[in-house]
């Protein structure tokens, strides 16, 4: 669960990115959050990854409250999370199966949990025949598919997705937003940020919809609204 309370941001020249911001997600749920850019969606993003720290108020994430926890306990709390974003972010030099296993390797998983655990990934997100190519040879869709099963391999138990259909073609980010769908009914929490109307009209979930720092919208089943 994550519990945003009373949540503000302001930056260094008094600009607020974020004013009383309040904000329940449960376990499992599928949440989009939209909103133009500058509205303050990236913020609230950067602030559940630690990588910004609020102004005032409170944010717990599954029973952690991140305004009290010490620094050293950062990077295990990040593993805790999976992070997809629009420009893929895989390492060019690797193969498929290399980027995947490197986020394993990284929090020191065996050799052979590694070879058990990469394969069954890869095929969840359907790329089970490409697991020698490298990025360059793949298509968009594809590179985000192997940031998708970079971000599930080590189990987490939210997926924070910040423009994850942003660099695709309509099919891809359709196919995309399918497999973020079926990631969700195995248990996962996902939050997507986007501003595509298309995708959040035709996927039906909750909708928060964020303007000038503040909440202004929060829908079950919605599309996408917002105020002039």
């Amino acid at each position: 669960m994550i519990e945003i309370s009373k949540l503000t941001k302001t930056y260094d020249r008094g600009t607020k990115a974020l004013k009383d911001v309040n904000i329940t997600i449960d376990d499992g749920e599928f949440v989009f959050i939209t909103g133009r850019s500058g509205s303050g969606k990236s913020t609230l993003i950067k602030i559940l990854l630690k990588e910004v720290e609020p102004t005032s108020g409170r944010v717990v994430v599954n029973d952690m409250n991140l305004g009290k926890m010490p620094r050293r306990y950062v990077p295990k709390y990040r593993r805790r999370l999976g992070v997809v974003f629009q420009d893929f972010r895989l390492l060019k030099d690797k193969t498929v199966y290399e980027n995947v296993a490197f986020a394993q390797r990284v929090i020191g998983e065996s050799g052979r949990t590694i070879r058990e655990s990469v394969p069954q990934m890869l095929k969840m997100v359907g790329l089970s025949s490409k697991y020698k190519f490298f990025p360059h040879q793949l298509s968009g869709g594809e590179q985000q598919r192997v940031a998708i099963a970079r971000a599930l391999i080590n189990r987490p138990e939210i997926l924070l997705a910040d423009e994850p259909t942003g660099n695709l073609d309509p099919h891809n980010a359709m196919e995309i937003m399918g497999l973020l769908e079926k990631i969700n009914r195995r248990g996962t929490t996902v939050i997507v940020v986007t501003h595509s109307h298309e995708i959040v009209d035709m996927m039906k979930k909750r909708v928060i919809t964020i303007d000038r720092g503040m909440v202004i919208r929060d829908e079950e089943e919605s599309g996408y609204r917002y105020e002039d």
